[in-house]
């Protein structure tokens, strides 16, 4: 007889967060391409630091973002957004509770197509895990305390790429 798994132990994606960067017209540019990715409304990001090499100066608009929660959604981003990677990602990319990995050019992703207006632009993707039971840290009344060993750690986020979307994970030495 198989024993059953503790509910609150259950890893799931809380959100992914796709962003691009740029200045002016590259950052309309950056906008387009996000709503054309995810047919969201698409929020600036404005800088805090001063940067004079590339223009960014406190209060200016230096990148976009969209935050996605629907699970349906994050599942079938994913898959887009693996297969443009080989269905391989970096072990370095992935961290405790969540893991990046960037796509250099969007027209590799499968099912999107160039588009004159864009260009050839890249974006970054982060995709957070959580388990249940996490929203007690956030409450505002009875708040409640989330222990460390309820982190998801690297190799249960490795796991769980492999069993769900049939990733690889692999250990790249970029020695130049």
């Amino acid at each position: 007889m198989e024993q059953k798994q503790n509910p609150m132990r259950e890893i799931e994606i809380k959100k992914i967060i796709l962003n691009c960067g740029g200045l002016g017209e590259k950052l309309d540019r950056s906008v387009k391409l996000l709503e054309m990715i995810t047919r969201r409304k698409v929020s600036k990001t404005v800088s805090t630091k001063r940067i004079p090499a590339f223009g960014i100066a406190p209060g200016k608009e230096a990148g976009c973002r969209v935050t996605i929660r629907d699970k349906d959604e994050i599942n079938k981003l994913l898959k887009r957004f693996f297969a443009a990677n080989g269905n391989k990602i970096n072990k370095k990319v992935i961290a405790n509770n969540h893991f990046s990995l960037g796509i250099h050019e969007y027209i590799e992703v499968p099912g999107l197509e160039y588009n004159r207006d864009i260009g050839i632009l890249g974006f970054e993707i982060a995709v957070v895990f959580e388990r249940k039971g996490k929203r007690v840290i956030y409450k505002k009344i009875k708040k409640g305390k989330y222990p460390k060993k309820q982190d998801v750690s690297k190799d249960e986020i490795i796991e769980f790429l492999n069993k769900n979307f049939g990733v690889e994970v692999v250990e790249k030495n970029d020695s130049k």
